[in-house]
């Protein structure tokens, strides 16, 4: 058994022939087979005879070729020579001189981001030309992975099998490179190290969100077609067309949205002119939908309050209102309910002076006592302002 450590110039010694006759037809000398590791050195001790010695000459490599077989002729000699022949099996000895080699020069492998816990994500693979424990690979994070990575992979140290072991999160890191190690389990290990590259693919995962970042909530009712209501800004937190974002509103909103060249935020504006006399509120729903497969979507619904101006006069229910005095009556006794009395100095109008209006009510009061035989009838104006601006 020789190691394959032994250097050039290490020295066998092996077993001496015997030979029954004496003198010269004893052993005269030995002859070794053909090879390239060792050669043959005789050793002559007088009457102990000839002692044949193996002397290495090129190093052994056990990977290379694991047993040498060698013949070892002795001659006497007599005349004729006679020989004898013993047959030499060396046993290279293993040592731990090869490192674990893996069988692929890169690891890459695409990784869904809803992957199960438990999954496999690829399996890396090493060998060693060595034998025995110098031969068994065991596989290792490297010491640089952190505990981060460790909570959401593991490795299997026999299979090399790297499975899931936490959440994926595109959203949170979308690659990893983990360090790998195989290494042997001699005394003294050899180790390897290998890079895998894991890239997360993105799902569909995340809802649009939707935010208001300028609003009135209140708008005059004179607004012109294409006031800004609203600045609305849209993001999702996906890639791609899951992350794709449109928005839209119901068709019968007096308002459109109109998109910045980002596509990610956009005006919310008038389309036509607005009566609050007929509708004062608007509850604008906004929907966001994404492009994912299959998609999400979210709502908002904010409200527009629309703010009264003075745009409209006060009206009567009837025009003229006729209504009777029974003569005699009662001065300061209530006629009817109006608003405020045009008073001109004209003939027709004379009448007004007997008569007094509540502004706050409308109510009419007479000044004095009527006289059927003197006046059976007259007109005057009545006039309603609001207390807008203008009037």
């Amino acid at each position: 058994n020789v190691g394959e450590s032994a250097l050039p110039g290490a020295r066998f010694q092996l077993e001496a022939a015997r030979d029954s006759d004496s003198g010269s037809n004893s052993v005269h000398h030995y002859k070794l087979s053909h090879n390239d590791n060792f050669r043959l050195e005789v050793k002559d001790r007088g009457e102990d005879g000839k002692i044949p010695i193996l002397i290495l000459q090129k190093p052994l490599d056990r990977e290379v070729i694991r047993n040498i077989n060698l013949q070892l002729i002795a001659v006497d000699g007599g005349k004729p020579a006679k020989s004898g022949t013993m047959a030499i099996t060396i046993n290279v000895l293993d040592i731990n001189d090869n490192f674990p080699v893996f069988t692929k020069e890169v690891y890459s492998v695409m990784l869904s981001e809803n992957a199960p816990i438990g999954t496999t994500v690829i399996q890396v693979n090493a060998t060693d030309l060595d034998e025995g424990p110098n031969g068994e690979i065991v596989y290792s994070f490297g010491k640089s992975v952190n505990s981060k990575v460790r909570k959401l992979f593991d490795i299997n140290n026999i299979t090399g099998e790297i499975t899931v072991k936490g959440l994926l999160d595109y959203e949170d890191k979308d690659s990893y490179e983990i360090d790998i190690q195989a290494s042997d389990k001699g005394s003294i290990p050899t180790i390897t190290d290998k890079s895998v590259t894991i890239k997360i693919v993105d799902v569909n995962d995340n809802a649009p969100d939707i935010e208001v970042t300028s609003f009135s909530n209140s708008i005059p009712e004179d607004s012109r077609p294409g006031t800004t209501v609203a600045l609305i800004s849209v993001f999702d937190l996906d890639s791609g067309l899951n992350g794709k974002v449109s928005c839209s509103l119901d068709d019968d909103m007096p308002f459109k949205l109109i998109p910045s060249s980002q596509h990610s935020t956009y005006s919310l504006v008038s389309t036509s002119p607005f009566d609050r006399e007929t509708t004062f509120q608007y509850d604008i729903t906004i929907v966001a939908k994404d492009a994912g497969q299959p998609s999400l979507s979210s709502v908002k619904t904010i409200t527009v309050l629309i703010s009264d101006v003075n745009d409209n006069s006060p009206g009567f229910a009837f025009s003229p209102y006729a209504f009777y005095v029974i003569e005699n009556n009662v001065p300061g006794k209530l006629l009817f309910s109006v608003y405020h009395i045009w008073r001109e100095n004209t003939e027709e109008n004379k009448y007004t002076s007997f008569i007094n209006i509540n502004s706050e009510n409308g109510e009419i009061y007479a000044l004095k006592s009527f006289d059927f035989e003197t006046v059976k009838t007259f007109q005057f104006q009545v006039i309603a302002t609001d207390s807008g601006s203008p009037l």
